[in-house]
C-alpha cells in the first residue's frame, strides 16, 4: 500500500527513460519512439543453421556460405536487434556506465529468440580480475533476467573463464580464435548442470563468434548435448579474416 502512494513521487523524481537516448518514457524498460524505430530487429529469412539474416527468403533449410563450408560447433545463434547505435549505447551503458537495470530491458526483447528446448542458461563468463573491476558480468546479469522472465533456470558460476584474455576488438578472426582457444572451462562440480541438456549460452554482443565458439567447445566436452547463442545485439557485417 505504502509503495503504491509512494509510486508518484518516485516517478516524478526519478522518471521512466529511453534505454537509448535518455528521453521520458511512459514506462521503466522502454524505448523513445525515435530510438525504437532506429532498432533493427532480426528474424527470418534467415541461414537455417546460424541465422544469420538473409536479404531475401531462399527456404527454410537454406545455408550461409560459412554454414556451407564447415558446420559450426553451436545449435544456433540468435540475437534481439542488430548491432548499431542505439543497441550500442544500451551494452555501454550496462557494461561500463552501471545501468544494470538495463539486462532487464535487453533480456526483455531477447525472450521471443529464447528457444523453446531450452534447459539451463549459461553467461559467457568474465574473468575474475573483470569482475572485481567491475562488480558484476553484464552476461550474467542478462542472463538472470532471462532466467526471472522464462523460468528456465540459469547456472552463472558453470562456465569459467580460466585466465584472462586480450581485448579482441582489434584482433583480425585468426588472431581472436587464438587468443580463447583454452580459454573456458566447466567447473567439475558444476557438469551434472548442463550433462545431457541443451544449454542457451547467453551475451551482450555477438561479433565474430571466437569467444562463443570457445564457451560452446567447453559446453560440449563437458556433455552439453546441444548449445546455441543467444545475445542482445549481433554485429551484421563481417568481421574481416
Amino acid at each position: 500500500m505504502l509503495s503504491a502512494l509512494l509510486r508518484p513521487v518516485v516517478d516524478f523524481a526519478l522518471p521512466p527513460r529511453c534505454a537509448g537516448c535518455g528521453a521520458i518514457t511512459d514506462s521503466d524498460h522502454r524505448f523513445c519512439a525515435a530510438c525504437w524505430s532506429s532498432l533493427h530487429f532480426l528474424g527470418p529469412p534467415w541461414c537455417a543453421t546460424c541465422h544469420s539474416p538473409f536479404e531475401y527468403d531462399q527456404g527454410p533449410d537454406a545455408q550461409c556460405g560459412p554454414c556451407l563450408a564447415a558446420a559450426p560447433v553451436h545449435a544456433s545463434v540468435d540475437a534481439a536487434v542488430a548491432y548499431g547505435p542505439v543497441s550500442r549505447t544500451l551494452a555501454l551503458r550496462l557494461k561500463y556506465g552501471g545501468r544494470t537495470s538495463l539486462a532487464r530491458t535487453a533480456a526483455s526483447l531477447m525472450i521471443r529468440h529464447l528457444r523453446s528446448d531450452a534447459q539451463v542458461l549459461v553467461p559467457v563468463p568474465l574473468h575474475r580480475w573483470r569482475i572485481w573491476n567491475r562488480g558484476f558480468n553484464q552476461a550474467g546479469l542478462i542472463a538472470t533476467a532471462l532466467s526471472e522472465q522464462s523460468g528456465v533456470p540459469h547456472a552463472s558460476g558453470t562456465l569459467v573463464r580460466r585466465r584472462s584474455t586480450p581485448v579482441l576488438r582489434a584482433m583480425n578472426g585468426a588472431a581472436r580464435r587464438r587468443a580463447v582457444r583454452g580459454a573456458f572451462s566447466v567447473a567439475s562440480a558444476d557438469k551434472w548442470r548442463i550433462s545431457g541438456r541443451h544449454v542457451v549460452l547467453v551475451d551482450d554482443i555477438y561479433t565474430s563468434g571466437a569467444t562463443t565458439d570457445a564457451c560452446v567447445r567447453a559446453l560440449r566436452r563437458s556433455g552439453a548435448a546441444s548449445v546455441s547463442i543467444l545475445c542482445w545485439a549481433r554485429v551484421i557485417d563481417a568481421v574481416p579474416d
